[in-house]
């Protein structure tokens, strides 16, 4: 088991890291819309705070060697529901015509109040 870190995402605001892989996989802790520098969140809305989930779940890919084409399953966590159909617009223009398994739940409340968190398991086999 490896650990992964990369200083272009969010440092863990507890005790886990970014990503581990194991066995030819990679497990991505769940990223929320904090910006890297200041770990601030970054946007007012669902489409503001899904573009910078994406950055950061890119960044910690890019650490590991891998792209987002290497996703084989997503779990995204929506403070309303409402917001799903905007969502699932920004999500879609990140993976293109790949489609890995997905999971979308609404929860009560994420970290730091964030509107989306967004984890995902890659493959590490080329």
């Amino acid at each position: 088991m490896k650990s992964i870190s990369s200083p272009n995402a969010p440092k863990a605001i507890g005790p886990y890291s970014q990503a581990v892989s194991c066995g030819g996989f990679l497990f991505c802790s769940g990223q929320i819309p904090l910006d890297p520098a200041t770990m601030e969140m970054v946007g007012n809305n669902i489409e503001e705070q899904s573009e910078q989930v994406f950055k950061n779940i890119k960044a910690v890919l890019k650490e590991a060697g891998v792209s987002i084409d290497k996703v084989i399953k997503t779990t995204v966590f929506l403070k309303n529901f409402d917001d799903f159909q905007k969502m699932n617009a920004r999500y879609e223009s990140h993976f293109g015509a790949h489609r890995p398994a997905r999971s979308t739940v609404e929860v009560s409340r994420l970290p730091r109040d964030a509107l989306i968190e967004i984890e995902c398991v890659v493959s590490l086999i080329s």
